[in-house]
């Protein structure tokens, strides 16, 4: 079972590193998506959105193209002496970070959404800086959907598969991840090794959306208490 402890360790290593990066850029994106009137939100909220509906084989093949020797970035990042980053781990991140960026998004965005203009108008009435505002109001404030956004994208960059096969292949200790390992537990006809990893990935997933559930029904509750 070493490889499939291998696979594991990489899946949590890979939402682990997903994650952060998401709540990194994720952030300020979500701010400008629910607080800005301009014409390109809407645009930018579709892009954002897109790997929704967009089935995963579809934008594992184009990031192919775009990372790979022939294509703009692979020739890039080959020029700058780092070779190309598909069938790599850090061309696993960037593909997660793509696939999982509406599970970040769309979460603080409703939460941002939510935050009451009138605090932010008392904040800044108080000379606050819009930075100021931002760290000491908004981000308490959105503190839910700062974990609804973690969680799922922590869950979702978990259970993918078809963009990391197309981008990752199925490289032990590299790129194998679990659905992979699943995957090719199903083809050797190895079920029992294929329950196993399958369980557990359904019980994992339903404990996370299940504490998901009852911590913010919580801090719902905590909320609706102070008001």
């Amino acid at each position: 079972m070493n490889a499939e402890w291998q696979a594991v360790w990489l899946t949590f290593k890979l939402a682990s590193t997903t994650t952060l990066i998401l709540l990194i850029i994720g952030t300020p994106i979500a701010w400008w998506l629910a607080r800005s009137r301009h014409w390109l939100t809407k645009p930018v909220a579709a892009l954002v959105a897109l790997p929704l509906v967009l089935p995963p084989t579809v934008l594992g093949f184009y990031l192919l193209l775009l990372l790979g020797p022939q294509g703009p970035v692979g020739r890039l990042t080959e020029s700058l002496g780092l070779g190309t980053l598909p069938f790599t781990f850090e061309g696993l991140v960037l593909a997660s970070v793509l696939y999982s960026l509406p599970f970040t998004v769309q979460p603080l965005q409703n939460a941002f959404e939510n935050v009451s203009g009138r605090m932010l108008e008392v904040a800044a009435t108080l000379r606050a800086t819009p930075w100021d505002r931002f760290f000491t109001v908004a981000i308490p404030l959105a503190r839910s959907g700062f974990l609804t956004a973690a969680v799922l994208s922590f869950a979702h960059t978990i259970g993918e598969f078809g963009v990391v096969l197309m981008i990752g292949g199925n490289i032990p200790g590299e790129t194998r991840v679990l659905s992979v390992a699943i995957y090719d537990q199903v083809e050797t006809l190895q079920y029992d090794n294929a329950h196993w990893l399958a369980a557990g990935m359904l019980v994992f997933a339903f404990s996370v959306l299940m504490c998901l559930y009852l911590i913010n029904g919580r801090m719902t509750r905590g909320e609706q208490h102070d008001l």
